[in-house]
Protein backbone atom coordinates (compact mmCIF):
# COMPACT_ATOMS: atom_id res chain seq x y z
CA UNK A 1 0.00 0.00 0.00
CA UNK A 2 1.75 3.64 -0.96
CA UNK A 3 0.11 6.43 -0.11
CA UNK A 4 1.27 9.66 2.04
CA UNK A 5 -1.85 9.86 4.09
CA UNK A 6 -4.40 7.31 5.43
CA UNK A 7 -8.15 8.06 5.75
CA UNK A 8 -9.63 7.96 9.52
CA UNK A 9 -11.23 4.80 8.62
CA UNK A 10 -7.65 3.01 8.13
CA UNK A 11 -6.26 4.37 11.06
CA UNK A 12 -4.35 1.22 12.83
CA UNK A 13 -4.69 1.28 16.93
CA UNK A 14 -1.69 3.08 18.53
CA UNK A 15 -1.25 0.56 21.22
CA UNK A 16 -1.28 -2.11 18.80
CA UNK A 17 2.29 -1.38 18.27
CA UNK A 18 3.25 -2.86 21.88
CA UNK A 19 1.75 -6.19 20.73
CA UNK A 20 3.70 -5.97 17.17
CA UNK A 21 7.26 -5.49 18.84
CA UNK A 22 6.54 -8.17 21.32
CA UNK A 23 5.23 -10.64 18.69
CA UNK A 24 4.06 -10.07 15.27
CA UNK A 25 2.01 -13.13 15.15
CA UNK A 26 0.39 -11.60 18.42
CA UNK A 27 -0.39 -8.63 16.78
CA UNK A 28 -1.62 -9.87 13.52
CA UNK A 29 -4.07 -12.81 15.81
CA UNK A 30 -5.61 -9.63 17.91
CA UNK A 31 -5.69 -6.86 14.66
CA UNK A 32 -6.44 -8.70 11.91
CA UNK A 33 -7.85 -11.89 12.89
CA UNK A 34 -10.30 -10.25 15.60
CA UNK A 35 -8.82 -12.81 18.47
CA UNK A 36 -8.74 -12.09 21.93
CA UNK A 37 -8.48 -13.45 25.08
CA UNK A 38 -7.62 -12.15 28.56
CA UNK A 39 -4.89 -13.62 31.16
CA UNK A 40 -4.07 -11.94 34.66
CA UNK A 41 -1.37 -9.98 32.98
CA UNK A 42 -3.79 -8.12 30.09
CA UNK A 43 -5.98 -7.78 33.22
CA UNK A 44 -3.87 -5.87 35.20
CA UNK A 45 -2.73 -3.98 32.37
CA UNK A 46 -6.15 -2.82 31.85
CA UNK A 47 -6.87 -2.16 35.43
CA UNK A 48 -3.93 0.20 35.61
CA UNK A 49 -5.39 2.27 32.23
CA UNK A 50 -8.48 2.52 33.71
CA UNK A 51 -7.17 4.15 37.25
CA UNK A 52 -5.07 6.89 34.87
CA UNK A 53 -7.44 7.41 31.82
CA UNK A 54 -9.81 10.42 32.78
CA UNK A 55 -10.32 12.88 29.89
CA UNK A 56 -12.02 15.18 32.06
CA UNK A 57 -9.58 15.81 34.20
CA UNK A 58 -6.86 18.47 33.83
CA UNK A 59 -4.63 18.97 36.82
CA UNK A 60 -2.21 22.04 37.07
CA UNK A 61 0.82 22.04 39.54
CA UNK A 62 3.31 24.91 39.04
CA UNK A 63 4.30 25.30 35.79
CA UNK A 64 2.95 22.28 34.42
CA UNK A 65 -0.88 21.11 32.87
CA UNK A 66 -1.24 17.60 32.72
CA UNK A 67 -3.88 16.17 30.48
CA UNK A 68 -5.19 12.67 31.04
CA UNK A 69 -6.38 9.91 28.07
CA UNK A 70 -5.63 12.16 25.67
CA UNK A 71 -6.95 11.01 21.88
CA UNK A 72 -3.61 11.65 19.32
CA UNK A 73 -3.53 10.37 15.72
CA UNK A 74 -1.23 11.00 12.77
CA UNK A 75 -2.74 11.06 9.17
CA UNK A 76 0.66 10.50 7.47
CA UNK A 77 1.24 6.85 8.79
CA UNK A 78 -2.20 6.30 9.92
CA UNK A 79 -2.65 5.22 13.49
CA UNK A 80 -4.40 6.97 16.20
CA UNK A 81 -4.87 5.78 19.73
CA UNK A 82 -4.92 7.65 23.61
CA UNK A 83 -1.43 8.63 25.67
CA UNK A 84 -2.22 8.00 29.23
CA UNK A 85 -0.58 11.30 30.65
CA UNK A 86 0.54 14.44 28.44
CA UNK A 87 2.51 16.91 30.26
CA UNK A 88 2.79 20.18 29.41
CA UNK A 89 5.89 21.66 30.59
CA UNK A 90 6.19 25.48 30.82
CA UNK A 91 9.65 26.86 28.85
CA UNK A 92 10.77 30.27 27.98
CA UNK A 93 12.22 28.20 24.38
CA UNK A 94 10.97 29.63 20.92
CA UNK A 95 9.40 26.14 20.08
CA UNK A 96 7.56 25.76 22.74
CA UNK A 97 3.92 24.97 22.05
CA UNK A 98 0.61 27.44 23.15
CA UNK A 99 -2.15 25.80 24.85
CA UNK A 100 -5.94 27.24 24.44
CA UNK A 101 -6.67 29.25 28.35
CA UNK A 102 -2.97 28.85 29.30
CA UNK A 103 -0.50 31.75 29.37
CA UNK A 104 2.93 30.53 27.78
CA UNK A 105 4.21 28.50 25.51
CA UNK A 106 4.92 24.63 27.02
CA UNK A 107 7.03 21.79 25.99
CA UNK A 108 5.60 18.38 25.00
CA UNK A 109 5.90 15.44 27.63
CA UNK A 110 4.53 12.40 27.31
CA UNK A 111 4.28 9.57 29.94
CA UNK A 112 3.02 5.98 30.03
CA UNK A 113 2.00 3.53 32.56
CA UNK A 114 3.00 0.07 32.40
CA UNK A 115 2.07 -3.06 34.39
CA UNK A 116 5.44 -4.69 36.35
CA UNK A 117 8.85 -3.82 35.88
CA UNK A 118 10.88 -2.39 33.08
CA UNK A 119 11.12 -4.94 30.18
CA UNK A 120 14.64 -6.29 28.20
CA UNK A 121 12.24 -5.81 24.76
CA UNK A 122 11.48 -2.68 23.39
CA UNK A 123 7.61 -2.57 22.84
CA UNK A 124 6.84 -0.27 25.75
CA UNK A 125 9.47 1.86 24.25
CA UNK A 126 8.23 1.86 20.75
CA UNK A 127 4.50 2.95 21.93
CA UNK A 128 5.62 6.37 23.93
CA UNK A 129 7.91 6.70 20.54
CA UNK A 130 4.68 6.50 18.41
CA UNK A 131 3.04 8.90 20.91
CA UNK A 132 5.82 11.57 19.95
CA UNK A 133 5.23 11.05 16.42
CA UNK A 134 1.52 11.76 16.91
CA UNK A 135 2.12 14.45 19.37
CA UNK A 136 4.38 16.29 17.21
CA UNK A 137 2.02 16.11 13.94
CA UNK A 138 -0.67 17.73 15.95
CA UNK A 139 0.92 20.27 17.44
CA UNK A 140 4.20 21.06 14.78
CA UNK A 141 6.59 20.80 17.02
CA UNK A 142 9.15 17.95 18.15
CA UNK A 143 8.79 15.75 21.36
CA UNK A 144 12.35 14.57 21.89
CA UNK A 145 11.62 12.77 25.53
CA UNK A 146 9.10 10.59 27.64
CA UNK A 147 8.69 8.42 30.12
CA UNK A 148 7.43 5.10 31.09
CA UNK A 149 5.94 4.94 34.58
CA UNK A 150 6.12 1.12 35.77
CA UNK A 151 3.38 0.10 39.02
CA UNK A 152 5.89 -2.62 40.09
CA UNK A 153 8.89 0.13 40.72
CA UNK A 154 6.85 2.65 41.10
CA UNK A 155 8.80 5.17 39.54
CA UNK A 156 9.41 6.36 36.42
CA UNK A 157 11.88 5.80 33.62
CA UNK A 158 13.11 8.55 31.02
CA UNK A 159 12.98 8.03 27.70
CA UNK A 160 15.42 9.71 24.94
CA UNK A 161 13.43 9.92 21.76
CA UNK A 162 15.32 10.18 18.81
CA UNK A 163 15.30 10.24 15.39
CA UNK A 164 16.02 6.72 14.63
CA UNK A 165 14.01 5.43 17.26
CA UNK A 166 10.96 7.00 15.08
CA UNK A 167 12.00 5.78 11.86
CA UNK A 168 12.26 2.33 13.50
CA UNK A 169 8.26 2.90 14.81
CA UNK A 170 7.23 4.28 11.17
CA UNK A 171 8.45 1.52 9.79
CA UNK A 172 6.86 -1.07 11.92
CA UNK A 173 3.54 0.91 11.94
CA UNK A 174 4.02 0.29 7.40
CA UNK A 175 4.76 -3.03 8.36
CA UNK A 176 1.31 -3.36 10.05
CA UNK A 177 -0.58 -1.71 7.58
CA UNK A 178 0.71 -4.39 4.85
CA UNK A 179 0.02 -6.77 7.29
CA UNK A 180 -3.77 -5.60 7.59
CA UNK A 181 -4.37 -4.82 3.99
CA UNK A 182 -3.11 -8.42 2.88
CA UNK A 183 -5.32 -9.84 5.64
CA UNK A 184 -2.14 -11.77 6.52
CA UNK A 185 -0.87 -13.85 10.07
CA UNK A 186 2.66 -14.46 10.31
CA UNK A 187 4.40 -17.76 11.17
CA UNK A 188 6.33 -16.98 14.43
CA UNK A 189 8.87 -19.60 16.21
CA UNK A 190 8.18 -20.68 20.01
CA UNK A 191 10.01 -18.73 22.61
CA UNK A 192 9.80 -18.24 26.29
CA UNK A 193 7.36 -14.95 26.23
CA UNK A 194 4.67 -17.37 24.49
CA UNK A 195 4.34 -18.86 27.96
CA UNK A 196 2.52 -15.29 29.20
CA UNK A 197 0.76 -14.39 26.07
CA UNK A 198 -2.96 -14.53 26.91
CA UNK A 199 -3.37 -16.11 23.27
CA UNK A 200 -1.04 -19.24 23.66
CA UNK A 201 -3.75 -21.36 23.62
CA UNK A 202 -5.35 -19.64 20.10
CA UNK A 203 -2.02 -19.42 18.59
CA UNK A 204 -0.64 -23.00 19.14
CA UNK A 205 3.05 -22.39 19.05
CA UNK A 206 3.91 -25.98 18.71
CA UNK A 207 1.41 -26.80 16.11
CA UNK A 208 3.89 -24.34 13.56
CA UNK A 209 6.94 -26.38 14.99
CA UNK A 210 5.69 -29.33 13.23
CA UNK A 211 3.47 -31.03 10.18
CA UNK A 212 0.28 -29.50 11.12
CA UNK A 213 -1.33 -32.96 9.76
CA UNK A 214 0.86 -35.23 12.15
CA UNK A 215 -0.33 -32.57 14.95
CA UNK A 216 -3.76 -32.94 14.24
CA UNK A 217 -3.87 -36.80 13.79
CA UNK A 218 -1.60 -37.09 17.41
CA UNK A 219 -4.16 -34.94 19.14
CA UNK A 220 -7.13 -36.75 17.59
CA UNK A 221 -5.37 -39.99 18.63
CA UNK A 222 -4.89 -38.37 22.31
CA UNK A 223 -8.57 -37.39 22.57
CA UNK A 224 -9.62 -41.35 21.78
Amino acid sequence: MSQTEYEESEYLMLSGIQHFFYCKRQWALIHVEQVWQDNEYTVIGNEIHERVHDPELKETRKNVVTIRGMRVSSRTIGISGECDVVEFIRTNEDDGVSIQGYPGLYRIYPVEYKRGKPKSGVEDVMQLVLEAICLEEIFGTTVSEGALFYDKIKRRQRVEITVDMKDQARQAVKEMHHLMYSHHVPIQKHSKKCDNCSLIELCIPEMQKQDPEKYIANYIGELL
